[in-house]
């Protein structure tokens, strides 16, 4: 309406039917001027369907601490580079906003995150003695919580150079000291620790521990040492027999003298039956028994330098092996043979002598830590193509 309508309308006397059309024509003509305004959408809230997420990112509603590598709301990266910004805080307001960052996670048991934070904190190399030693000292506790106890240790020593009588390191270094058995540097830390609190039960008991087990260690290796020396003149024992016994052994090249490594088995099947002295100094060997014809093969893990071939050939054929599908494998009909050195020859051997007596044979040489010997059926076809191989 214009201003002389409004004017008329003021001098006219209106009836209650011609105010309520008056008042619903101006709602009409408010309405279409809403209407026609620009539609604009509005994109600076929060959408509907993620609002609980973003207003989790919010640091006034956030339920929990941004973990490493999650994406922050702006106003969070704000705030962290007002805490940690370097142009906004001094070193020792830095060392000091990561030592709360470390005890923070350290009460919710993030012990990696809780290191993380007290590393940065020794990294600012602020001139507050005291704040680093705490935080070498709280990363110590952190490393111990996760069984470092190395790195543990190594924590507090530094925390000990800032601050020599700083009684949660020194505590936590004789623990670390326990932990990995370095019993006296464990009772040293004891002492420190007792020299200001000589009533305190706690390291007290350790000490007590560090020496009761300081004392078994020791006899440990006494005995350890003690055996360790059997054992070296057991060997040598052994190693002064066989050459006693004329066997002839083959040694890698450029070796001069027997060692026991030397009479290991290379097969995996007698590996820990190496040749050893009963208790009356006689020999007993693993021995390898090897059929060509058939590809076969037997273990016989102790067999007595004393016992007769033909004795244990009675043993091995006292049933009939499977694979013998003609059955003529049996003592009466085999002949049995070993390799001379370099594998260049073969030899019968006598099946009535005794293994002492063959592995003296100047011929025979002994390899791989094993006798082994060949046996075949006498005058068969396969037993003359493998004589001719020598």
């Amino acid at each position: 309406m214009n201003a002389e309508n409004i004017n008329n309308a003021k001098k006219k006397s209106w009836t209650e039917n011609e105010r309520l059309e008056l008042a619903a024509k101006l709602d009409a003509e408010l309405d279409d001027y809403i209407n026609n305004l620009e539609q604009k959408q509005y994109t600076e809230g929060w959408p509907e369907d993620r609002w609980e997420a973003e207003m989790d990112k919010h640091p006034f509603f956030m339920k929990k601490a941004p973990q490493v590598g999650d994406e922050l709301s702006p106003l969070m990266e704000g705030l962290q580079q007002l805490k940690y910004d370097e142009n906004e805080n001094t070193p020792e307001e830095l060392a000091n906003n990561y030592k709360e960052d470390g005890n923070f996670n350290f009460k919710y048991k993030n012990y990696r995150l809780a290191i993380m934070g007290y590393t940065e904190g020794i990294r600012t190399k602020c001139k507050d003695g005291d704040l680093m030693a705490q935080l070498y000292n709280n990363r110590a506790a952190a490393h111990y919580m996760l069984q470092n106890y190395r790195s543990s240790l190594n924590d507090c020593k530094h925390a000990l150079k800032l601050k020599p009588d700083y009684p949660k390191a020194l505590n936590r270094a004789a623990n670390c000291c326990s932990q990995i058995k370095d019993y006296d540097q464990c009772i040293t830390y004891c002492d420190q620790f007792l020299e200001k609190s000589p009533s305190e039960k706690v390291i007290l008991n350790l000490r007590n521990e560090a020496v009761a087990n300081k004392k078994k260690l020791e006899r440990d290796k006494r005995r350890t040492d003690a055996l360790a020396k059997k054992i070296d003149r057991e060997e040598e024992t052994l190693l002064e027999i066989i050459q006693s016994r004329g066997v002839n052994i083959e040694l890698d090249s450029g070796k001069r003298h027997l060692q026991l490594s030397d009479l290991e088995p290379c097969i995996p099947q007698i590996a820990q039956n190496r040749v050893h002295l009963m208790e009356d100094g006689r020999l007993v060997w693993p021995v390898i028994i090897l059929y060509p014809e058939t590809q076969q093969t037997d273990f016989i893990q102790e067999f007595h330098e004393d016992t007769r071939l033909i004795t244990q050939l009675k043993e091995l054929f006292e049933e009939p092996p499977g694979w013998d599908t003609g059955r003529r494998y049996y003592p009466e009909n085999l002949n049995v043979y070993f390799e001379g050195k370099g594998k260049r020859t073969v030899h019968k051997i006598d099946v009535e002598a005794t293994l002492g007596k063959i592995l003296a044979d100047q011929r025979f040489e002994l390899r791989g830590g094993t006798p082994a010997f060949l046996v075949l059926v006498a005058s068969s076809e396969a037993e003359k193509r493998f004589l001719a191989n020598y």
